[in-house]
């Protein structure tokens, strides 16, 4: 993905002057290390975070269990794929799409944005439904009043958004930038408050023998949370910023293995927290509620604050939640804009139109309101763009794409017949063959 585009809001790494002609060692681990370290690390960790127990908690210990081993493999391997890919081209500096340029032609990387553009675009109208959603549920429930129009709350909450990126786009995206610790020491802060709530439901005998049965079981299983890993750890548009500068600090032969090493190091501690807040807000449940939570289409914090008897959940966890996916919704919208914008200019140009800016930007807006206004009212399930189309979009670009192309490209050669190469590949290929689930 391009890194200048969706992460814009989720995190900005912090600039370092290098000199191109004298790299630091590899072997010492620096302070600019740390500082991307900890802003992978604040861009793995977000509002997708929040629908990951629900999924991890419906289908019993053992899919709990599965999602704790699978998590930090995928989320490792695949993005070093992609950081393999990118770091071996001589594009690299123009982003993902400068890289599919160079590999595969004008013509791929036309085809590269239009998925790139829908695996952002439905994450925005998902997000816009979390949105109606969290409100609504914060109004019925802890402020005790009547439940608004649901027509009225997604067109003024989507209408609102915008309107804020619109008057001060720059402020906007360094305000929430600054949000991402906060969001990750909230996240550790409800996992810790959840300790007195947990119980045993999820681990009785109930829950262990509805573990799946046969391969068709367990296929299915799987089937069922790759999507949501994939997607809730999903941070690969920071990924080519993030090797560039290391080709630039430590040099081109070197970068590989330190990009491997800062990302290791970031992942152990993404992993960490998150699967701790999963276990935390699942051990609180059971089954039963969180295929509740699943049906009513919430985050996990929001059903935490109707469900659990806590004051300080109840209205710590919407605030959160509502906080977490606003910052998502902007940073993807930004996204969304800037794709969009660049499609229809070149579309234009090819036709021999200039279109102006201003037309443009207008069309975006009418057309970004209007789907994601009629989304929310629609109240489509949030796991079911994610388990269809958010998570299979995603897995092509993160997945399937960096493994074609360590097959098809001379450069990347040295990569080939690794057994990681066929654990993402095949994360890939069944995440995104989860969206056929649609049609079964």
């Amino acid at each position: 993905m391009n890194g200048n585009t969706a992460e814009k809001l989720e995190f900005t790494a912090e600039n370092t002057t290098v000199n191109n002609e004298k790299h630091l060692n590899p072997k010492k681990w620096h302070k600019q290390d740390t500082t991307w370290a900890l802003s992978l690390f604040g861009t793995a960790i977000g509002a997708g975070v929040l629908f990951l127990p629900i999924n991890a908690g419906a289908g019993g210990l053992f899919s709990l269990l599965l999602i704790t081993i699978l998590a930090f493999p995928v989320m490792y391997y695949s993005h070093r794929a992609m950081a393999k890919m990118i770091c071996a081209s001589d594009s690299a500096e123009e982003g993902i799409t400068g890289t599919i340029r160079k590999y595969f032609g004008n013509k791929a990387s036309v085809i590269f944005n239009i998925v790139y553009f829908f695996s952002i675009y439905t994450i925005v109208l998902m997000y816009s439904v979390a949105l109606t959603n969290t409100a609504s549920s914060f109004i019925v429930n802890q402020l005790h009043m009547n439940e608004p129009p649901r027509a009225i709350l997604s067109l003024v909450l989507v209408l609102g958004l915008i309107a804020i990126l619109n008057f001060g786009q720059d402020i906007t995206i360094k305000v929430m930038s600054m949000l991402v610790y906060p969001f990750i020491a909230s996240l550790l802060f409800i996992s810790i408050s959840l300790i007195p709530n947990w119980n045993t439901s999820m681990l009785s005998f109930s829950s262990v023998t509805n573990a799946p049965t046969g391969v068709g079981g367990y296929f299915s299983m799987i089937w069922l949370i790759l999507p949501i890993i994939v997607f809730s750890f999903n941070h690969s548009p920071m990924i080519s910023s993030f090797v560039v500068k290391q080709k630039q600090t430590y040099g081109i032969l070197a970068a590989d293995a330190k990009c491997a090493q800062i990302q290791k190091f970031c992942y152990i501690m993404t992993f960490g927290v998150v699967m701790f807040f999963v276990w935390s807000s699942v051990l609180c449940l059971t089954p039963n509620d969180l295929a509740m939570a699943k049906e009513q289409n919430l985050s996990i914090l929001s059903y935490l604050a109707n469900r659990l008897n806590s004051p300080v959940i109840a209205i710590a966890a919407p605030i959160i939640a509502f906080v977490a996916v606003t910052k998502s919704f902007l940073g993807h919208y930004v996204g969304v804009y800037e794709v969009m914008r660049d499609m229809v200019i070149s579309s234009g140009k090819a036709r021999g139109k200039d279109l102006k800016e201003k037309t443009v930007k207008r069309g975006i807006l009418v057309f970004v309101v209007l789907t994601c206004w009629y989304t929310a009212y629609a109240n489509p399930s949030i796991l079911g763009i994610i388990d269809t189309l958010s998570g299979p979009l995603v897995a092509a670009i993160l997945c399937v794409l960096p493994m074609y192309a360590i097959r098809k490209v001379p450069v990347l050669a040295k990569y080939r017949g690794k057994l990681s190469n066929v654990f993402v590949i095949v994360v890939g290929v069944l995440t995104v063959l989860a969206s056929l689930k649609a049609f079964f």
